[in-house]
């Protein structure tokens, strides 16, 4: 009787501390999302600038990956310590479109301004002197070599025929202006209307040797400004760099002169990839000098 009345004391005892900890791993769990999402996201802002000031990327990282993912408005300074980050790794593009959301969120008064200001201007050097060398380095190139267009591109033929062109450089632009105004770039990324243009739009002409690039940007009072620019094809590398940026919910297409931006489009990769392989080859097609065939 002694021996069952012990079994039963131990096993309630074990009972007991079970329940305790499972109700102290329920308060842990529970306390982990009871913040607000303003405030979860402070938390994690908090938790980022530690990380960085400990020259911890790593964590650092993670944090700004979390924030990422939640949905509340995030302080201009996410874009800047994401900025950071993506430059510690490499990755210049996406470092240089957080660190410019940055500049556009917190304006001089900001106070990284300065700062991210130099960085892009550093980011901007790296790239011409990685596209300067790309550029030397296809020029050593003595002979023609055999040009084997991407698989998945539509043929010269198919879009003469599509686009009722004459000539494939005359379905190349039409073609090249059809996905620029199909992936024009808006402010408001949830209600796209087909009445109401893009907010940046690009329209591209040739004359001669030239790629003309016409830039359309539509102001917050509906007004519009026109930018032109001039991209000369002799001597430049056709294969054209892109890439997009979730943070800011663009891609860009690059100039192939210096790596500036040349385009920016909604975030759509396949729209970005198309642009950027159809500009390079109108640039081949100008580059061999036929009369556009």
């Amino acid at each position: 009787m002694l021996v069952s009345n012990k079994r039963q004391a131990l096993a309630k005892r074990s009972w007991l501390a079970g329940l305790v900890l499972s109700s102290a791993l329920a308060a842990f769990s529970g306390q982990a999302f009871a913040l607000e999402p303003e405030h979860e996201i402070r938390r994690l802002m908090l938790a980022t600038e530690a990380a960085v000031q400990a020259d911890n990327w790593a964590e650092a990282g993670e944090f700004l990956n979390r924030l990422q993912a939640m949905e509340g408005e995030k302080p201009a300074e996410y874009h800047y310590y994401r900025g950071r980050a993506m430059l510690k790794a490499n990755h210049l593009n996406e470092a240089r479109a957080a660190l410019e959301t940055y500049v556009s969120q917190a304006g001089a008064e900001g106070q990284h301004y300065q700062e991210s200001l130099k960085l892009i201007t550093d980011i901007e050097k790296v790239n011409r002197d990685n596209v300067r060398a790309l550029t030397e380095g296809a020029a050593q190139v003595e002979e023609p070599v055999a040009v084997i267009e991407p698989a998945g591109q539509e043929s010269l033929k198919t879009l003469r025929q599509l686009y009722l062109a004459r000539t494939d450089r005359e379905a190349l632009v039409i073609h090249l202006n059809a996905v620029l105004d199909t992936a024009g770039w808006r402010r408001d990324k949830t209600v796209v209307r087909l009445d109401r243009p893009a907010d940046i739009q690009y329209q591209v002409t040739i004359d001669n040797s030239n790629v003309n690039v016409q830039e359309i940007r539509r102001e917050l009072d509906n007004s519009f400004v026109r930018k032109t620019g001039v991209l000369p094809v002799f001597g430049v590398n056709p294969q054209l760099r892109w890439d997009c940026e979730p943070a800011v919910a663009a891609c860009w297409v690059y100039d192939p002169r210096d790596g500036s931006r040349l385009f920016q489009m909604a975030q759509n990769q396949d729209k970005a990839r198309e642009a950027a392989q159809t500009l390079g080859r109108l640039i081949r097609n100008l580059q061999q000098g036929r009369s556009g065939s």
